[in-house]
């Protein structure tokens, strides 16, 4: 059985008896990360993306109020919910804190039910919220990912194709005559011609990494990792001929068929190129495959 990833809290205390103490509460219920200075804290922030993060308001050099500045202002970090140290017992601190946006306060002595409870508390809105960041994602009639899915899908695989210079591909997708088809079998059977092609377009994958979404109507996208042109184009024939071949059954008892056609683009993106251009050039494909008589996968070049 897969063992459940744990929580992560990063404890930023610069008194090494307020670690061992609040790691010596945590350790069984979350992974724990520990350090002992502001900049290090920002460092493993957006490196390792915490649940949540404990701070201690007084420390050398950088103090929780200054850390909690660069925090929210980093594109990584700034989501993650701060929760601040404090012996101070001071309502102007608490206050300050409040409003550079900590989400709650933990004072010295440190009480284990209390520690616990502030951070469950913490940890439960947060999975709440990716439970429903996740619900709106997906396509709720083909259960795969909309286009806010693949946006941010999208996002993530440029990233990665820049950083480690390797090729993405792309690939966009319109099923063929779909307006004869609703028109002709109605909206309800093009919901479930729609639910096949999902099915379908997922099943030609061959590799866990590969990404398929509904963009809308009648519209797909597919984006495929480290693949080259010619990997991509032998993908996008093999979903042409799965799609063509495949009986999108109707209540009645009859069978239909619909074909679709894809336009291919490849590139080694570099830090500054452009996504927009990407994709661009695929809808360019599509358009010449449409032209040349549907059912068919054109590249861009």
């Amino acid at each position: 059985m897969d063992e459940v990833k744990k929580n992560s809290v990063l404890i930023v205390d610069d008194d090494e008896s307020s670690i061992m103490a609040l790691s010596h509460i945590l350790i069984r219920d979350y992974t724990v990360f520990a350090v002992k200075d502001g900049q290090d804290a920002i460092k493993i922030a957006e490196e390792y993306h915490p649940d949540v993060i404990l701070l201690d308001i007084l420390m050398p050099d950088m103090d929780g109020y200054g850390v909690m500045s660069v925090l929210k202002n980093s594109e990584k970090a700034a989501h993650i919910p701060v929760i601040f140290i404090t012996g101070l017992g001071n309502a102007d601190d608490e206050e300050a804190g409040l409003s550079l946006g900590a989400v709650d306060y933990i004072s010295k002595p440190f009480s284990p039910a209390a520690v616990k409870l502030r951070i469950q508390n913490q940890i439960k809105i947060l999975n709440q919220f990716r439970v429903v960041e996740q619900i709106s994602m997906i396509d709720q009639l083909t259960s795969i990912p909309n286009r806010r899915g693949f946006d941010s899908r999208m996002d993530m695989e440029w990233v990665r194709a820049v950083r480690d210079n390797t090729l993405i591909s792309i690939l966009v997708m319109d099923l063929d005559n779909f307006k004869a088809y609703n028109d002709t079998y109605g909206h309800l059977q093009g919901d479930v011609a729609l639910q096949v092609t999902a099915k379908t377009i997922t099943e030609s994958f061959k590799r866990p990494g590969d990404f398929a979404a509904r963009l809308g109507g009648e519209e797909f996208v597919a984006l495929l990792p480290d693949t080259d042109l010619s990997g991509a184009l032998h993908i996008a024939e093999k979903i042409c001929l799965d799609i063509s071949s495949t009986i999108i059954p109707c209540t009645d008892g009859t069978e239909t068929k619909l074909t679709i056609s894809i336009g291919v683009n490849t590139q080694a993106p570099w830090l500054d190129s452009s996504r927009y251009s990407f994709v661009s050039e695929a809808d360019k494909a599509l358009y010449k495959a449409k032209k040349s008589g549907k059912g068919r996968a054109c590249s861009s070049v």
